[in-house]
């Protein structure tokens, strides 16, 4: 008999809404309805179709000490590190990321990006091209709506941005359906996933119980439609909890010790007095599980917002020269890794912040926030590689060729996944909303 939790409190016909999204007692430690629905994974199944990876560096990473260094500008903005050249002619990158740079011609750069103001932190430009998340549903939602289908087993959206991130809010589907929220992994791992001791696959097959327990619910009080979305998947939910393989795709151990030795130290370590969080594994994780079928995944990588103070980010040049080495051997490793599998056409790759930083150089020294100018990297994805998109200004403080925003990032993701950048889909209160209002992808990657 299945037995649902929750508050005392409860709706008209008994059933409150907590005791519906939690099914504890089924021992899942935690996971919601939704979560479940969401999963649907078999790590079985062969990947079909295209998929992106989203790596963020929260905080504004510096286009100005990376992908867009500046050795003529005054001493005040070009900063302490040298540019080294690539094979690419112009595509000149950050000495401290030697491993990319014999890579550039599987690489483009954006250095033409910018974000619009007031940016403070704005981490919703970066997944749903909008200022106000919570109105906005987030790119890998989209995509779930629009690429996932019944005889799915994998989830369409997995995200790497913890729950407890300071802006949970960011990844959520709003009027697209709750069932294309992302699956949401902490530390690398799916916790709470599958049966605990006591429990059988027996005991989950009382469907018509569970059924005539969610019919009681009353579907007018359900404005968002959130349980009529639930309901389309629960079926196939608990065939998955019972699933032996379920976990197979999110299992690192899987993979050969080379392989994980290739993209670097995962556990947070100490440099005097600097905590580095640093989570290479990640990406390896990404590459699974795009390799098993997911179609998005976004993966936070590092902490990018250095003004200077050790208060807030540090010395910028002093962790750069501890995080950009770590940076380098990351994406090095997966791109590599993707060429070498023979995913790369499929598998877009896009690596960019928030905003990025100012051009002059604070008394601390550290960088301030800016978004007149920023980077973003793409690999793969059939985009063209080896291309250096636009031009920033002697101090790069602003773009001098056209700039590109947020939507157009994510118009050309849309575009790689094959989604109608024309489309609609009907708000809370039926309007068409287009999904972007810039729906014209970077030119000189298409």
């Amino acid at each position: 008999m299945l037995t649902f939790w929750g508050q005392k409190q409860s709706l008209c016909d008994r059933v409150n809404r907590r005791q519906f999204v939690q099914v504890g007692g089924l021992g899942l430690a935690g996971l919601s309805l939704a979560d479940l629905l969401r999963l649907r994974a078999n790590a079985g199944k062969a990947a079909s179709g295209k998929s992106v990876i989203m790596v963020w560096l929260g905080g504004g990473p510096s286009q100005l000490d990376t992908y867009d260094l500046k050795p003529d500008a005054p001493a005040e903005f070009r900063g302490e590190f040298k540019p080294i050249q690539t094979k690419v002619p112009g595509f000149d990158l950050c000495e401290l990321m030697p491993l990319q740079a014999q890579l550039a011609d599987r690489l483009s750069v954006v250095r033409s990006l910018q974000f619009p103001e007031p940016n403070n932190h704005d981490r919703s430009l970066n997944f749903s091209g909008f200022f106000d998340p919570l109105r906005r549903p987030a790119f890998g939602s989209v995509v779930s709506k629009f690429r996932s289908a019944p005889g799915d087993r994998l989830p369409p959206y997995v995200s790497m941005v913890g729950r407890n991130n300071e802006q949970p809010f960011l990844e959520e589907p709003h009027y697209v359906g709750a069932a294309h929220k992302p699956f949401r992994l902490e530390n690398n791992e799916a916790k709470g996933f599958g049966l605990v001791r006591g429990i059988t696959p027996a005991q989950l097959e009382d469907r018509q119980q569970l059924m005539q327990t969610f019919d009681t619910l009353r579907r007018d009080l359900d404005t968002r439609g959130e349980l009529a979305a639930l309901d389309t998947y629960q079926a196939r939910a608990l065939d998955m909890i019972a699933s032996p393989n379920a976990l197979a795709a999110f299992d690192l151990a899987k993979e050969p010790v080379k392989t994980r030795e290739r993209y670097g130290r995962s556990t947070p370590f100490q440099v005097g007095d600097l905590r580095v969080n640093w989570g290479a594994e990640k990406l390896l994780l990404a590459r699974r599980l795009v390799e098993a079928g997911v179609s998005v995944v976004t993966v936070p990588l590092g902490e990018w917002d250095h003004h200077g103070p050790s208060t807030s980010g540090g010395n910028i040049f002093e962790v750069l020269r501890i995080y950009l080495p770590l940076l380098d051997r990351a994406l090095s490793a997966l791109v590599t890794d993707l060429h070498e599998r023979g995913m790369a056409k499929d598998v877009a790759v896009v690596v960019w912040g928030e905003m990025g930083r100012g051009p002059r150089i604070n008394k601390y020294p550290g960088r301030d926030h800016w978004s007149s100018s920023a980077f973003a990297l793409f690999a793969g994805g059939g985009l063209e590689m080896g291309k250096v998109v636009g031009a920033t200004d002697r101090t790069g403080s602003r773009p001098q060729t056209r700039a590109y925003g947020p939507q157009n990032v994510l118009a050309t993701l849309y575009r790689h996944l094959g989604i109608d950048l024309g489309a609609t889909v009907p708000d809370f209160n039926g309007r068409p909303m287009y999904l972007l209002d810039d729906c014209e992808p970077i030119a000189e990657l298409i």
